[in-house]
């Protein structure tokens, strides 16, 4: 009789343990599934729903205004995404460092696409001091989308006793001060009219801490965790506040590596990744903008942090090497080049 009970408790046990499993493996599917599939469930029924309810569909001038804000938009996807805007009819202001860029850029996107431009130039890495005189120089513009897309990347992966002090405040600077100070200077007016959109780019980096590129990282996750609150801070105004996270992109920001700068199904050039980024806005609130980054990003999600920081280790520590190989290279060919002129 006790070796019946015996079993039978056992038994209830194994039951238990199974039903306490399942319920937990349920909730990872249900979980993994809502956060990698919320993004293209929205995007389907954004492009569906005008066939269903016509009156519902707008433009994103109508959605949002007619003016964007695009910081970093002289090169890469800043530029790319200023052009996209522009090619919908919004009127865009450039706000960059260089001011020969930034002429060009805005007479390259009036000439193509007739709408009006603005250029404002600043150097993010200064600190606070630069946003009274962006603050002025936007005064009395309804800007209803503001892109934030500047960032300031390491020239390439390096242990943090090897990288520049001064590149460690650029990067704390640019890519933690400019998206919080800039989404507070625009902020009032689009609270005032209801409506408006914040785009924040992030990066594939805030999953996980990045050894060899641990200051850029840090700083991306910081903007993904400011996206998220101040999307719900914002959401009863009836803003728009978009969480953009690519993984790598064919930009300057990778040249320190060939095999960063070699276009492909996973690695998209910047034409191709901002037109599907920019597709995005208005049907999503938080996307990484391209199909093979949301595969990708999936799948990292899927594995335990600790492999995802022994994955990320192995990775920068041979783009690092590249890193290291671009330098000596560049350096032999100069000292060439010096010989051959002499």
């Amino acid at each position: 009789m006790l070796d019946g009970l015996i079993n039978s408790l056992s038994f209830n046990a194994y039951v238990v343990v199974v039903i306490l499993l399942s319920i937990a493996g349920i909730w990872a599917i249900i979980s993994w599934s809502y956060d990698n599939l919320r993004s293209l469930v929205l995007i389907v029924k954004a492009v569906l729903a005008p066939y269903f309810l016509p009156q519902e569909h707008q433009t994103l001038a109508e959605k949002f205004g007619s003016w964007a804000v695009i910081t970093g938009s002289t090169d890469g996807i800043g530029k790319q995404y200023a052009r996209e805007l522009a090619s919908r009819g919004i009127n865009v202001v450039l706000i960059s460092r260089t001011k020969k860029k930034l002429v060009e850029v805005a007479n390259e996107i009036e000439q193509e696409f007739h709408v009006k431009t603005k250029w404002i130039a600043a150097d993010f890495s200064q600190g606070r001091d630069i946003y009274p005189r962006i603050e002025e120089e936007l005064r009395g513009i309804p800007v209803g989308i503001l892109v934030n897309n500047v960032g300031r990347m390491y020239d390439g992966p390096d242990a943090i006793g090897h990288v520049p002090e001064d590149l460690l405040w650029d990067m704390v600077n640019i890519n933690c001060g400019a998206v919080t100070m800039m989404t507070r200077l625009l902020l009032r007016g689009m609270v005032d009219r209801r409506k408006g959109a914040i785009v924040n780019i992030s990066s594939g980096s805030e999953l996980q801490p990045m050894p060899y590129m641990a200051v850029y990282g840090a700083t991306k996750a910081y903007v993904r965790n400011f996206t998220l609150a101040i999307r719900n801070e914002l959401a009863p105004y009836g803003i728009t506040v978009q969480l953009v996270s690519p993984m790598f992109v064919v930009t300057k920001m990778n040249q320190y590596s060939e095999r960063l700068m070699s276009s492909n199904i996973m690695i998209p050039d910047v034409e191709m990744y901002t037109r599907s980024m920019v597709f995005t806005l208005g049907k999503t609130d938080q996307t990484t903008g391209y199909w093979s980054h949301a595969v990708q990003y999936a799948f990292m999600k899927m594995v335990p942090e600790w492999l995802r920081l022994r994955i990320a280790t192995r990775m920068n520590s041979g783009l690092s090497a590249d890193y290291y190989a671009q330098l000596k290279q560049d350096k032999n060919d100069n000292i060439e080049t010096m010989i051959t002129t002499q």
